[in-house]
């Protein structure tokens, strides 16, 4: 088995510290579409989710002092929160790790106003799109040993919106699959041959 995990400069702190509030197999499942016409909320309630997590992050904003510009929108079925501007890096922390806290704390003010759970996405300075890209690069390069040497690559531990974007790289290729391992914050993706 290949593992190819990188070490990074302090592997003692925990980078996914957050408690999760939907977890990774809750947004792995995939639902029926009559199912999930009944329970999916409304694009306006998805809108005003989105609203109040924008409301939360401001009001962050305004503590610490820091200018960004915030966008509420719905995408892919899911609220979303975009906060763009300067000096952002703090919100975004290493490897996502403060980014990953605030979305859990903006998905449970969302909470606490709605009584209902929320899929909430928080992005600061398009951190998410440019992972998304690199985590693209990395399952297709798993992929790619995969297929060279028949056997299992392991990847480095990963959040569960990075397991879920390789995940998705990984599911649309032939002749390989992916499954999670291990326990947060180490859990990693496994990328094997198709057992026949």
């Amino acid at each position: 088995m290949t593992d190819t995990s990188i070490p990074s400069a302090d592997e003692s702190l925990a980078e996914e510290t957050a408690p999760a509030v939907a977890t990774e197999e809750a947004e792995e499942t995939e639902v029926e579409p009559e199912a999930q016409e009944k329970k999916a909320p409304a694009d306006s309630e998805l809108f005003r989710q989105s609203e109040i997590a924008a409301d939360y992050v401001e009001g962050l904003l305004d503590i610490l002092d820091y200018d960004g510009d915030i966008d509420e929108l719905v995408s892919g079925g899911r609220p979303v929160v975009e906060v763009v501007g300067g000096r952002l890096q703090n919100l975004i922390g290493q490897r996502g790790a403060t980014l990953e806290a605030l979305q859990e704390l903006a998905r449970l003010a969302v909470f606490r106003q709605t009584g209902s759970p929320s899929r909430l996405l928080l992005d600061v300075g398009g951190y998410r799109a440019t992972r998304r890209k690199e985590l693209a690069a990395v399952a297709k390069n798993a992929v790619e040993k995969v297929k060279e040497y028949g056997e299992p690559v392991r990847l480095e531990p990963m959040s569960a919106f990075e397991r879920k974007c390789v995940h998705d790289v990984v599911n649309a290729m032939s002749g390989v699959e992916s499954e999670s391992e291990g326990v947060e914050p180490n859990r990693r993706i496994v990328v094997r041959p198709v057992s026949d």
